[in-house]
C-alpha cells in the first residue's frame, strides 16, 4: 500500500509534486530567517535579542505581514553618484570564506548601517531596476545612545550597553551574507560624546563591527540621495531636512532648471542644526508639555535657522506653489500615520504620502493637546515615542515658520537608503553594458 502522498508512485521514486517542491527555489534568492543561520550564529542571534529585550521597555507585538509581499517589497531612491565606493569592514573571523556576490547567477548584496543618537538601523538589500534595490533583510531598534549627553557630555554605560546589544544582532546578520558592499556610519551622539571613541573601539572589540563617524555634511548629502526620488519634479524648489535625535539636518534645493539624476548638485545651502528629538525633550521635559513651553522649544529652534546664512537662498519660491516640504524622520512619519488613522504603523501607506499646510498645522495642535498617557496610547507613538514626538513637533513648526509651504511630503528613508544607493551607483550596477560587449557575447 502506498503511504499518504505517495499514491500512484513507485517506491523509491518521488511524486511529480514532490519533485516540483524540491526544484522550487527560493523566491527572494538570499531572504534566510534565523532558523536557516549555523547554529553558533543563530545562538548568538538568540542572546543579543535577550538582551535587548530586556534593555528596552516591552514593545506591542506586531502583526505578521504577508512573506509573499515582503520579498516583492521594493524601497526606491534617486540614483545618484559623487562618492568613491567605500572600504568594506572587517569580516567576523569565524565566518567561513565564500566566493564574491554574483558569481553564482545571484545579485550582489549591500548593506548599511546608521548608528543614530535615538536609533540603530540595518538595512540588507539587492539592486533592482535601475535606481531602485530590493530590501532582502532589515533591523531597527530604538536605543537612545544619546541619552543624558546634552547634560553630561559623555555617553552613559546603560546607553551604550543598549546599542551594542542591537549592534551584535547586525553583526550576526551580516555574518549570515555574502555582502558584497558595505558601509556603517554613526552619527550625531558619536560625533559630540567625549567618549566616542572608546565607545567605537568596544564595538570594534566586542562586535567586530568597524563604524565610520560621518560629518555632518556628509549626513544632509546622504539623506538627499536617500529621499531624493520623493522631490516633485515638477517643483522650483524644496527644503529637506530630517530630524534626528542630537541634530538636525536641511538642505535647500533649487530646482528651477530642471530635474537631474544627481539631486544633490541642486543643493545651494545647507545646515545641521545642534537640536534633536533627544537633546531638545531632555533640556524643555518630554511628559507634561505645556504651550508655553512647546513655544519655547519652537523659538529656540527658530534661533538656530536664523544664524544660518543660507536661509534665504529660496525666498524666490517659499510659500509659492511649485514649492514644497520633504520631511524624513520618526515625527514627520508619526504625523502621517497619525493622520491616516492607522491602528499600527505602516510604511507602505505612509511613505511618500501628501500633506496639506493645514493639515499639518492640525495634526500637531491635536498632539499638543494630548497628555502623556494619550500619546502612549496612540498606535503611531507608543511609550518609545510619547516623551519626544512634542520635541520632534516643535522642530517641525519652526522649520515651517521660516519656509512655510503648501504641502509637507512624507519620507521613511533616509540616510541607510542614501548609503545603499551611493555603493550600488559607484559599483555600475545599473551600468548598461555596452553595445560590443553583448554583441561579442551573442555571436
Amino acid at each position: 500500500m502506498s503511504e499518504p502522498g505517495s499514491q500512484g508512485t513507485k517506491p523509491g521514486r518521488l511524486s511529480k509534486r514532490q519533485r516540483r517542491r524540491r526544484r522550487k527555489p527560493d523566491p527572494s534568492g538570499e531572504a534566510r530567517g534565523v532558523g536557516d543561520l549555523p547554529p553558533h550564529l543563530g545562538e548568538t542571534l538568540a542572546r543579543a535579542e535577550s538582551a535587548l529585550a530586556k534593555a528596552l521597555p516591552p514593545q506591542e507585538p506586531r502583526k505578521k505581514k504577508n512573506r509573499r509581499r515582503r520579498r516583492r517589497g521594493s524601497a526606491t531612491a534617486e540614483a545618484e553618484g559623487g562618492s568613491a565606493r567605500p572600504a568594506p569592514a572587517p569580516r567576523p573571523a569565524d565566518k567561513p570564506a565564500r566566493p564574491p556576490s554574483g558569481e553564482r547567477g545571484r545579485p550582489p548584496v549591500y548593506a548599511a548601517l546608521d548608528l543614530g543618537t535615538n536609533n540603530c538601523r540595518l538595512l540588507i538589500a539587492i539592486p533592482a531596476r535601475p535606481g531602485q534595490f530590493r530590501v532582502i533583510d532589515a533591523f531597527s531598534r530604538i536605543v537612545r545612545l544619546g541619552e543624558g549627553l546634552s547634560r553630561t557630555g559623555s555617553l552613559a554605560g546603560t546607553a551604550m550597553d543598549r546599542a551594542l546589544a542591537a549592534l551584535e544582532i547586525c553583526s550576526q546578520k551580516l555574518a549570515a551574507r555574502d555582502i558584497k558592499g558595505l558601509r556603517l556610519i554613526a552619527t550625531e551622539a558619536c560625533r559630540a560624546a567625549a567618549n566616542g571613541p572608546e565607545f567605537l573601539e568596544r564595538v570594534r572589540r566586542e562586535t567586530r563591527l568597524d563604524l565610520e563617524v560621518v560629518s555632518r555634511e556628509t549626513e544632509a548629502r546622504l539623506a538627499v540621495s536617500g529621499c531624493g526620488s520623493l522631490v516633485d519634479r515638477s517643483a522650483r524648489g524644496a527644503v529637506l531636512f530630517d530630524i534626528g535625535g542630537g541634530s538636525s539636518e536641511v538642505a535647500l534645493l533649487d530646482l528651477a532648471r530642471g530635474p537631474s539624476r544627481r539631486l544633490s548638485s541642486h543643493i545651494v545651502a545647507w545646515t545641521s542644526l545642534p537640536v534633536g528629538v533627544v537633546t531638545l525633550a531632555e533640556r524643555y521635559g518630554g511628559r507634561d508639555v505645556t504651550p508655553d513651553l512647546f513655544q519655547r522649544m519652537v523659538d529656540e529652534v527658530a534661533g538656530h535657522i536664523a544664524a544660518f546664512r543660507g536661509r534665504n537662498k529660496l525666498d524666490a519660491y517659499v510659500g509659492k506653489p511649485g514649492f514644497h516640504l520633504l520631511g524624513t524622520s520618526g515625527t514627520v512619519t508619526t504625523l502621517a500615520g497619525i493622520h491616516l488613522g492607522l491602528e499600527r504603523y505602516d510604511r507602505r501607506q505612509v511613505d511618500g504620502l501628501w500633506l496639506k499646510d493645514e493639515d499639518v498645522s492640525e495634526l500637531v495642535g491635536r498632539i499638543a493637546g494630548w497628555s502623556f498617557e494619550e500619546r502612549m496610547a496612540n498606535p503611531c507613538i507608543g511609550s518609545e515615542r510619547a516623551d519626544l514626538v512634542l520635541a520632534g513637533c516643535a522642530i517641525l513648526e519652526a522649520i515651517r515658520r521660516v519656509w512655510p509651504a503648501p504641502s509637507l511630503r512624507v519620507a521613511d528613508r533616509g540616510l541607510r537608503e542614501g548609503l545603499l544607493i551611493d555603493m550600488m551607483v559607484a559599483d555600475g550596477v545599473w551600468r548598461r553594458e555596452p553595445q560590443a560587449n553583448r554583441t561579442r557575447q551573442n555571436a
